[in-house]
């Protein structure tokens, strides 16, 4: 059995001559996804933008979060010293004679203030 090629009709060979509302059809329906493609590229266009400059305070916020890291850790070494320097008050005012002449009605006694005085003067 051979195969034997038939000529194609002219409705065959060029759809739109069959019937202008094929071709309307789907030339509506391209239209209306070159619409739909454009207002999603615009959308697209959009997520872009925004999500550089989301980007863009995400790095401002991480470098203000670094400052705010080196200022807890400089808190927390003056906030270490602080026993010390409370422990060396109290030892300091245990050594200091007692003021005479203080009654102990007025109320609990407070401690002496303890002032550093440089023993010599820096020329300025």
């Amino acid at each position: 059995m051979a195969f034997q090629s038939k000529p194609l009709t002219s409705s065959l060979r060029h759809p739109s001559i069959g019937g202008s509302l094929s071709y309307s059809g789907q030339s509506s329906f391209l239209a209306t996804r070159i619409n739909e493609k454009k207002v999603e590229l615009e959308n697209l266009k959009q997520l872009r933008d925004l999500s550089g400059d989301l980007a863009t305070q995400m790095q401002a916020l991480e470098q203000k979060l670094a400052t705010l890291s080196d200022g807890t850790e400089a808190v927390a070494a003056v906030l270490a010293n602080w026993h010390n320097v409370l422990r060396a008050i109290n030892m300091a005012s245990m050594n200091l004679p007692k003021p005479k002449g203080v009654d102990d009605e007025v109320g609990p006694p407070l401690p002496q203030t303890l002032v550093r005085i440089p023993s010599q003067l820096q020329e300025i």
